[in-house]
């Protein structure tokens, strides 16, 4: 959108997502523009890894570089707990700014602990992940160690925003479509099992998100996720067949379709729809909005939606 382009014109990511107005700016601006039924936290999931002693930057066209990447048990025991008032006040301030600016219900989230170690053991980020899975392979009780010590810091980072106001909680294990089934159960599902079980008393819903995760949407939906999200890949009727019944689902147009002309887009979002369901279907794009989309042809998108009758 030209108004976050010109947020970003004069501010960093970083400085964006330590700033309370600029992030609850950003927050509202596709609210205001398109008419979406939630809003979501402006921030980025290394935020966090910063104030746990993590030096890193996000860098243009590249993505989370960290300066010293974890690669040795001496190397994770030099982060340190996250203590979220101390360390991401910020983004707890920006919520609690958009509690009161919202009219509709704010979305809080957090990395997954794969996702987040990922980025701390490769340096950022990667293709294929070697050098994270030969950790995890190789060295469990290294790699189990990271787990545990992320685990915990995402948890009380999501409980925080909790009870800063959002009103639902994401948590983003963007890489772990890189996993095997086998190697997601042994070694990533028990440090999101604890997230999720952590936020059990907390009465706000719980989704789970990965790309690329088509192989193990029944192993995110049983760790305790209330909302399993699906990228494109998988159409959302066998999702649902794969998750198992007593969640919703979230998606899963591609981002792609959006830049296509409108008949083309409408055409595939009804597709969606369909496949939803109606009654426990959220629907969203597959993952991330192109920069190259076309606000107004999202804001039909949100027309559309709102319009649907299943």
């Amino acid at each position: 959108m030209p108004e976050y382009r010109a947020l970003r014109e004069k501010h960093s990511i970083l400085e964006m997502c330590s700033t309370p107005e600029l992030a609850a700016q950003a927050t509202m601006q596709p609210v205001e523009r398109l008419g979406v039924d939630a809003a979501i936290l402006f921030s980025d999931i290394v935020v966090p890894l910063r104030a746990m002693g993590i030096a890193l930057d996000i860098k243009a066209g590249v993505g989370p570089v960290i300066d010293d990447p974890v690669r040795s048990v001496a190397d994770v025991d030099r982060i340190t707990p996250l203590e979220p008032e101390l360390g991401v006040g910020y983004v707890l301030d920006a919520i609690r700014i958009l509690v009161r600016e919202l009219d509709v219900p704010l979305i809080g989230f957090g990395g997954a602990p794969f996702t987040l170690a990922s980025y701390l053991i490769e340096g950022g980020p990667s293709k294929d992940f070697a050098r994270t899975k030969a950790l995890m392979l190789g060295e469990p009780e290294t790699w189990n160690k990271l787990m545990d010590r992320l685990s915990e810091s995402i948890l009380a980072y999501l409980r925080a925003q909790i009870d800063a106001g959002a009103r639902a909680i994401q948590l983003f294990d963007s890489w772990a479509g890189a996993l095997a089934p086998a190697e997601y159960l042994t070694y990533v599902a028990p440090a999101v099992e604890r997230i999720f079980a952590g936020l059990e008393g907390h009465a706000v819903p719980r989704i789970h998100f990965g790309v690329g995760t088509g192989e193990l949407l029944h192993l995110m939906g049983a760790v305790g996720a209330d909302v399993v999200g699906v990228d494109w890949r998988v159409p959302l009727s066998k999702a649902r067949e794969r998750i198992g019944k007593g969640f919703a689902v979230q998606g899963n147009l591609d981002p792609a379709i959006c830049l296509a002309p409108w008949p083309i887009v409408e055409e595939h979002a009804l597709e969606v729809l369909r496949q939803g369901g109606g009654l426990g279907h959220i629907f969203n794009l597959g993952h991330g909005v192109l920069p190259a989309t076309d606000p107004d042809i999202l804001a039909r998108l949100v027309d559309l939606v709102h319009s649907f009758r299943p």
